[in-house]
């Protein structure tokens, strides 16, 4: 398994230089994959890469061997020359073999995006907690990609010891990768039991969880309205640990809200198992707030994606407000019709529309405090 921050982790300087690669199944297609590579580019420059150039094959269906075609794959031996290009990225999740056969063909770095979100997540994990799970995501997405792979895994990782009698180095290897996956479940249900005290606490309280897809502008909302310092930056994945805070208000109320990680496509589902113990936060919630970026040109799609992210987790019958974000980079965008769902125009970056969304977060929880004290 490739990842970006070797070359940080054994002193090495250079920059991964890498050219991105996407698959359209048909060529109406070609606009769709086009976006999402513009996106692989981002998370790529988010880890640290420079994208040196892109390429789209349109093929029905992928290559068992290579995922493209052979052509291509020869067109790229030439362009990795040319531009002293030294990795390829791919947009979709790769084969154990496709993976070793590329890499060989290509003599490169050869990566998929599943693998550089999870990089990523490694790079940003700041808690004890988001690093257990983001390191236990890994492992699981590596487990069975061993086989001929291990020489950079155990430089990674570090763990592997000497040839135990009568057996191979890869079934030592796996079973020591099954040990410490054991391990890293086991610290974090600790880790689950002091996140349900902490809950139980706040029982009383309206809870409210903030969602959305990554760079919504989620965590400058959240500092809004609690007058909190959490990171906020115009990159992918700035947040990956939940935080929760009480809403400052004028009337005494008492509404928490969670601040958690933004949902992207293709999302590992390693990843989103290994945080479902944080994401419970957002299934447990009162309420949802989902932040949408409407300066986004496919914002309907990335809404899609995190309602079904929400579905996965079991936080999509949660009642949920809409945010439309970063309305001062888009001043003529119309909200959609949303059906029963309240929404909002705001702008987290100029402080607008912000009084709106924190009345209906405090007529909603006086309504609940009435029913949960048994007021009419």
């Amino acid at each position: 398994m490739y990842i970006l921050s070797v070359v940080i982790e054994y002193g090495k300087t250079e920059q991964e230089k890498a050219i991105l690669i996407g698959r359209a199944p048909d060529s109406r297609l070609r606009g769709e994959v086009e976006a999402s590579l513009d996106e692989l580019a981002r998370l790529s420059q988010t880890a640290g890469a420079q994208v040196i150039d892109k390429r789209i094959q349109t093929r029905p269906r992928p290559d068992s061997s290579f995922y493209i075609g052979r052509g291509l794959v020869d067109e790229l031996k030439i362009r990795l020359k040319e531009n002293g290009a030294n990795c390829v990225i791919f947009d979709d999740t790769l084969t154990p073999a496709q993976q070793r056969n590329l890499e060989a063909e290509l003599d490169a770095k050869v990566i998929d995006r599943p693998i550089l979100i999870l990089d990523i997540f490694a790079n940003q994990a700041r808690t004890r907690a988001a690093r257990l799970q983001v390191e236990l995501a890994q492992l699981e997405y590596t487990l069975p990609r061993l086989t001929g792979a291990w020489v950079h895994f155990s430089r990674q990782y570090g763990r592997i010891g000497s040839k135990g009698p009568g057996e191979t180095q890869l079934e030592i290897d796996r079973r020591r990768v099954r040990t410490r996956i054991s391990n890293l479940k086991g610290l974090l249900k600790k880790l689950d039991r002091q996140r349900s005290t902490q809950r139980k606490q706040r029982q009383k309280m309206f809870k409210v969880a903030m969602v959305g897809y990554t760079n919504a502008g989620k965590s400058t909302l959240f500092n809004l309205l609690t007058r909190g310092e959490v990171t906020t930056a115009d990159r992918l994945f700035t947040t990956l640990d939940s935080t929760t805070r009480q809403m400052v208000s004028p009337h005494p109320v008492q509404v928490v809200i969670s601040d958690t990680v933004g949902f992207i496509k293709k999302l590992p589902h390693q990843l989103v198992e290994s945080f479902k113990s944080t994401l419970e936060e957002v299934s447990l919630a009162d309420l949802l707030v989902q932040v949408v970026d409407c300066s986004a040109p496919d914002y309907r799609q990335r809404f899609d994606q995190v309602r079904e992210v929400l579905a996965d987790i079991g936080a999509d019958k949660v009642p949920y407000l809409l945010v439309f974000n970063k309305i001062d980079a888009n001043p003529e965008f119309v909200p959609p019709p949303s059906g029963q769902t309240v929404s909002f125009v705001v702008s987290a970056a100029e402080k607008t529309g912000i009084a709106a969304l924190q009345t209906e977060l405090i007529a909603r929880s006086q309504k609940r405090m009435m029913r949960f004290t048994g007021q009419h």
